[in-house]
């Protein structure tokens, strides 16, 4: 799932901060962290949508 995703790729920005990784590999990793958190965000979005609509 996604949830699974978005936690593992936080652990993995987690730990790559904690050993003083590179910014460029620091960088990468927080940005492919944001796009999965904007995924989450956008399903849940359209499934609200969904809803409202089959409801009206």
């Amino acid at each position: 799932m996604l949830n699974d995703e978005i936690c593992k790729k936080r652990d993995q920005l987690n730990k790559s901060i904690e050993q003083g990784d590179e910014y460029s590999k620091i960088y990468k990793l927080s940005v492919e962290l944001d796009e999965l958190i904007a995924k989450y965000y956008t399903r849940g979005k359209a499934k609200r949508n969904k809803r409202t609509i089959i409801k009206t």
